[in-house]
């Protein structure tokens, strides 16, 4: 019989997802030789490398992946039955792993937390803020429970909860600010600011200009809103946000915010978990929570 922990499969699955002994330590909390030592001895329990290492990388050998691919249902299986024990009351307690896109988390997350605090002040509240891709990896591998994210999601197995529907607006320089009222289709036109590769509102602007990549490589990519709102001020170009992060970035830069003539670009947010997660009737309450506390702080910012 393999004599092998879950502590080693933690291990193993964190330097698998980071490629990177210091990474994977830090995430572990334990030490690099500690990390190393363990992984090492889950190799020799196994019989067969598990990873190639070289002086700049750590990367999965061919059973390193089939393994990873085992251990990461493992693990899935292990949280499931944990929130199962957790949960085998009525009451929503204990640890709740929420995940948030960066267009989201500023503006709404405050008055989710404390709406979540107030109504479930047994809950231990972990956030994760990443862009989707990532939240999506992290909900189907059990890393997190559920995320808060724009839609669609193609996922079939995630079980979907839309939450409520937002307006982008146009932001231009200040000196912009009597100039006509655009359309929409006049961004094709102009040089838009988009938030860098990975970020569903960067896909979400090209697709509403009905345009790929080669005009916005014109411009210059940003980190955050903030970064592009900002560049906005300085006369650079213009930029989608979202209506809910109006109050807190329209102020921050010399800019106007102007609302298209013609129909209006949207997003739809929605709250996203596995539909096998032993939460997931506990998650449609707290969907309703956070679906009322992001409709209060929207009417207190209009």
């Amino acid at each position: 019989m393999i004599n092998v922990t879950l502590k080693q499969f933690r291990y193993f699955e964190a330097l698998a997802r980071h490629g990177h002994f210091g990474r994977a330590a830090d995430t572990c909390a334990i030490s690099q030789p500690a990390l190393s030592m363990q992984i090492k001895e889950l190799e020799e329990i196994l019989g067969a490398p598990l990873f190639e290492r070289s002086a700049r990388q750590v990367r999965l050998t061919g059973f390193g992946e089939d393994f990873a691919v085992r251990v990461r249902e493992i693990l899935r299986g292990v949280e499931e039955l944990e929130d199962l024990v957790r949960m085998s009351g009525d009451q929503m307690a204990g640890r709740l792993r929420i995940g948030v896109i960066p267009t989201i988390a500023p503006y709404l997350l405050p008055s989710i937390l404390r709406r979540l605090s107030g109504t479930h002040p047994e809950l231990d509240i972990h956030v994760r803020e990443t862009t989707t891709p990532r939240l999506v990896q992290e909900l189907q591998d059990g890393q997190i429970d559920t995320a808060i994210v724009a839609l669609p999601i193609a996922e079939s197995s995630f079980t979907i909860a839309p939450l409520f529907t937002e307006d982008f607006v146009l932001v231009r320089p200040e000196k912009d600010a009597n100039e006509a009222v655009p359309h929409i289709d006049d961004l094709q036109t102009m040089r838009l600011l988009l938030l860098e590769e990975g970020h569903c509102m960067r896909d979400q602007a090209l697709s509403y200009c009905d345009r790929q990549t080669a005009r916005a490589r014109d411009g210059l990519d940003g980190s955050s809103l903030s970064t592009l709102v900002q560049l906005v001020g300085a006369g650079i170009g213009v930029t989608l946000i979202p209506e809910m992060a109006l109050s807190v970035e329209a102020k921050s830069a010399p800019v106007c915010v102007t609302r298209f003539g013609g129909t209006q670009p949207t997003r739809t947010i929605g709250m996203i978990w596995r539909k096998t997660n032993p939460l997931a009737q506990q998650l449609v309450q707290i969907a309703e929570v956070v679906k009322t506390a992001a409709g209060n702080a929207r009417l207190a910012k209009a």
